[in-house]
Parts: structure tokens; sequence; C-alpha cells
């Protein structure tokens, strides 16, 4: 209890403190009143509450009540439904089951029928096997057989072609070969309808076997007709370079033995005579290519077995000169001629009758040559000089006949051609003997003879020694033309002239030939005169026609063709072999 400060009025104090207290009073009972009626506010909500709460557990208990017997109406739905599941669920089992035993017993009856079926079956394979080795057995005999005919028959037809060889050379016939070349881009006809080029392309001419030529002959409104003609080979589109040479190499081996050779390629412009000779050429230049050994022609591999033949006799007996000329507009041109410089360029000849009845051509170049690759060398520089003109059939026409001659001297020991050099010792003995002073190109290789007449091999030997002159004349034609077609003006127009004409009297010749007339024209053209001694009896010929297969080329083809046929009719004599030429007159220095 607070003690009244000294000086102040102790009732004024505890006056102002029982204020304060009575204050703080009135406060707190004001505080109580708001307590008071907070509480009372706070009852009537709890009053509230506690009603909404009884209200609240009676909803409940009703939703309790309600969920109950919703799930026991459900309970009550999905039994049944179950029962009636189950019950439709043993309907199906009833069915199946009685469907199942069904298709057991069709299973057993089917199964039985299988067995039954397989077991037939295999009986009857069985059988069948037991049949198949009877056929095989008999297959095989039938086989053999049937070998044995071929083999038979080959040899039969071997015969056959070695009796025919014998009387075509017995009747001095013309042994006539054709080639088919295949169809190329440049026969379609351009500027025509599609329906005209495509007619122009349709092939018609067919190798049907290896001796018969087959054409389709047709004109508008007329049934078409076919026509055969027969030779004594024909070469399909697919036969390559070296088919053609293997039927062409035996008749090489005849030089050797003394006969002249002359192998002829015939037909139109664009047929492929040049490369059946040469073989292909090069682009941009008149010389063949020799890279593809595969694709080189007659001309070449003529020569290279002309050199493997005479390699395998003693050396120093045989030696070869070649010679290549061009007849032009019914003008000889020697196309190994040399200015003085030594260039190669192409002088005018003439051919000439000797007294014996020969075609000659004096002052031609005549290049003594030792192998395959001087010989090409040769050739290539002559086909440089060769005329050519572009056509509307063929790009690189040959404006010329091109004549490449091989001469082969043999020196022959005795009065028999058959007694070469019998053996190296009678060689050995020889050559102790007589040495022979041959052409200078067999020394050094630079020097050429002018003419045959200025180029004789001189030999230091006895009077038996003599020489015999063989010939191998490869003749690539030009070919003939259908100016409508080849559409040359002109030069050209004027060389096809030449050529044709020529091409005419060598038909000409032939029919005169075949006729047996007394006079036969070889002078009508230099290109006759030149070959006389060829097609004329001298020579063992070969004509190799070219045709194209094409529809467009239908006429130039049958016109071939019958030449063809004409030259095999022709009955020359038989060929004679060449006897010694002239005797080696004996060195008296």
């Amino acid at each position: 209890m607070m003690r009244p400060r000294r000086g102040l009025d102790p009732s004024s104090v505890w006056a102002q403190r029982l204020r304060q207290l009575e204050q703080r009073l009135r406060t707190k009972e004001e505080r109580i009143v708001v307590l008071e009626t907070e509480n009372a506010v706070l009852h009537l909500k709890l009053a509230e509450y506690q009603g909404l709460a009884g209200r609240s557990t009676k909803e409940v208990l009703q939703l309790y009540a309600a969920h109950g017997q919703q799930m026991k109406f459900q309970r009550s739905s999905v039994v049944t439904q179950l029962h009636g599941a189950i019950k439709r669920l043993k309907q199906d089992l009833k069915s199946l089951h009685s469907f199942a035993l069904e298709l057991s017993k069709d299973f057993q009856r089917q199964s039985k029928t299988c067995l039954y079926q397989v077991l037939a079956a295999v009986q009857g394979l069985q059988l069948q096997n037991e049949a198949m080795q009877m056929f095989q057995i008999k297959a095989f005999d039938l086989e053999q057989s049937l070998q044995e005919v071929t083999e038979r028959y080959e040899k039969e037809k071997q015969k056959r072609k070695a009796l025919h060889n014998s009387l075509i050379e017995l009747r001095g016939n013309i042994r006539v070969h054709c080639r088919i070349r295949p169809l190329l881009p440049f026969d379609d006809a351009a500027g025509h309808s599609q329906d005209r080029q495509r007619n122009f392309s349709e092939k018609v001419a067919y190798a049907a076997d290896d001796e018969t030529v087959l054409v389709k002959c047709s004109r508008p409104g007329h049934a078409s007709v076919n026509k055969t003609f027969q030779f004594e080979r024909v070469y399909n589109d697919l036969e390559s370079q070296d088919a053609v040479f293997a039927d062409v190499a035996p008749l090489l081996t005849s030089l050797l033995d003394g006969y002249n050779v002359c192998i002829m390629a015939y037909g139109q412009t664009g047929s492929g005579k040049t490369y059946t000779m040469l073989g292909p050429q090069l682009e941009g230049n008149l010389a063949f290519a020799t890279e593809e050994e595969s694709e080189l022609g007659i001309i070449p591999r003529a020569t290279e077995e002309v050199f493997r033949l005479i390699s395998e006799k003693p050396p120093g007996s045989y030696w070869v000169e070649v010679s290549v000329v061009e007849v032009y507009n019914n003008e000889i041109f020697d196309l190994l001629a040399k200015d003085t410089c030594g260039k190669v360029f192409g002088v005018k000849r003439d051919v000439v009758t000797t007294r014996e009845g020969k075609s000659d051509v004096p002052l031609l170049t005549h290049e003594t040559v030792e192998n395959v690759s001087e010989f090409l060398h040769l050739v290539n520089k002559g086909l440089q000089l060769r005329v050519t003109h572009p056509t509307l059939v063929h790009a690189h026409s040959s404006r010329s006949h091109l004549v490449v001659t091989l001469t082969i001297t043999t020196v022959v020991f005795g009065d028999n051609f058959g007694t070469l050099w019998e053996d190296e010792q009678t060689s050995q003995r020889l050559n102790k003997e007589a040495s022979f002073t041959f052409p200078q190109k067999m020394r050094d290789n630079k020097s050429t003879s002018s003419s045959r007449a200025s180029s004789p091999v001189q030999l230091e030997a006895t009077e038996k020694m003599k020489q015999v002159k063989t010939r191998l004349q490869l003749v690539d034609l030009a070919g003939s033309e259908c100016v409508g077609l080849s559409g040359v003006t002109g030069a050209a127009l004027r060389e096809t002239s030449f050529i044709n004409r020529s091409l005419s009297a060598l038909a000409d010749v032939l029919g005169a030939i075949a006729e047996q007339r007394a006079h036969v024209p070889y002078r009508n053209s230099k290109l006759t005169h030149l070959l006389q001694d060829s097609v004329g009896g001298d020579a063992k010929l070969l004509v190799m026609l070219c045709i194209s297969p094409g529809q467009k080329y239908l006429t130039e083809s049958m016109q071939s063709l019958g030449f063809g046929t004409r030259a095999r009719q022709v009955q020359r004599g038989q060929v004679k072999k060449k006897i010694s030429q002239c005797r080696v007159k004996e060195n008296k220095t």
C-alpha cells in the first residue's frame, strides 16, 4: 500500500486512487457484459449447429438406408444377370459339345478317306517311278542314238561339204558366203511418218540356217511371199568376225600349195563390207582400228594366218610383197607410190594384158613385208588415201574399190612343188650351196620395188632352184547405190555412176563366163580388167555377200542375193596349181 507522500493530502490521494479503481471496475464490467453477450451469441450458434447436426445425422442415416437398399437391389440384379448368362453358357456348351462330336466323327471319316487316298497316291507314285525309270532308260538310249545319229550327221555333213568343195574346185565354181548385218540406227528413214519409219526398219532378211537366206517380200495390197537363197555359208546378225574368218582360213593354205586365192566383198553401200574385210574404222580416220583383235576383219586376219603358215616353213623359203590399189571413177590408183621425198600419194596406173593373157599393172609399187605389223602399217597408209564421201545411207561410204594383193614368192627345190626344203639338214646344205639375194627390204626394211618386173628375186643356186609366185587378192568393193536413198549430188553422183557401172560390168563378166560365151567383156571396166585372173578362173574365188536386213533396202538386198546366186552357177573349170614361173639362173659372177 502506497504511503502518501509528504506534503500531499492523503484524502485526495485516496480519492484519486479510488477513482482509478472505479474506472478500472467499470471497464472490467463492460468487458464482462461484452463477453456475456458474445457467450450468448455463441450459445445460440451452438444450439443452431446442434440442430443442424441432428438433421444431418438423420439425413446420413436415410442415405445409408437408401444406399443399402440400392446395393441390395443391384446385388439381386447382378445375380439375376449371372444366372441368365450361366444358363446361356450351358446351352452354348451343349451345342458346342454336340458340334465337337459331329466334327470328330467327320474328321475320322475324312482321315480314313485321306489315308486311303495317300495309300493310293503312294502306289501310283511307285508305279510312276517305275514308269519314269523305264522312260529314263529309253531316253538315255534315245540320247545315245541321237548322239550317234548327230555324229554320223556331222560326219556326213563334213563329207558332203568336202565333196561339195571338191565339186566346186572341179567345176571351177565360185564360193559364195552371205553375211546379214544387224539393224543399225541409220536404218530408220528420217523425214517420213512414224508408220513409214516402222515399215522401213522392219527386218525382212533372215538366216534360216547356216546355208539358207530367207527374205520376206511384201507389197501393199499383196500377200507376203517368202523367197530363199542357198549359199555355201550364211552368217546371221549375231555371228562374230571370228566365225566369218573360220570359214575363210582353209582357203589360205592353198596359197602355199601353189594356188592363187581371191576374197571379194560385194553388197550395197552400208551393208558391212568394209567392216567384214577390215574391221571397225577409227572415228575421223579412214584407217582401221587394231586394238580390238576380236573385231578385226578378213584382211588383217588373213595376213596374220599367212605369216603363221610361213613361220612353220623353213626360213628363207618364202617372202611376201604387198600392193594396195583403188579403182576410182574407172581409174586405177597406186596407193603405195611415193614421191621423191618418200611421202605416199596416189598415182594413176593402167592395167594391161600380157602376152600370156594375164592382167598386169606396170610400175605398180610392191612393198616387201616381213610380218603382220609392217603389212598393217602399209595398208593403213593406203587407206588414208582412199576416197570416201558421206551419204544419207552411210557416213563413211567408200567411193572406190580397194584391192590389197599379197604376192608370195616360194623357192622350190626340184621339179615338184611339194619338195620344198624337206628337212633341216637339206635346208642347211642348200644354204651353204646357195646364197639368196632377196629384195633390199629383207635387209634394211627401207627400200621398195617399184614394179613386179623390176624386183625379181636374184638367186645364186643350181638350175634346180625355182620360184613360184602365188597371189592373195583381198577386195573390198564399193557398194552399189540407189540415188534416191543415198541422196548424192554433184561429184558424188558421178562417183555413184562409175561404181554402179563397174559392178554391172562385173555381173556381165560372170554372166558371160556362166554362159560360156566366146568373148568375156573384161575390158568394159578397169575393175573387171584388174580382176580378170581371179574372176576368170586363175584363182580360188570366194565372194562374201553383205546385205542389210531392213525393209528399206529390200530391193538392193535382192539384187545382191541375185548376184550371189548367179556367181554360184559360174563354172570356170578346175583351178590349176601354179608351177614354177622362172628357173633361177646361175650366178656367173
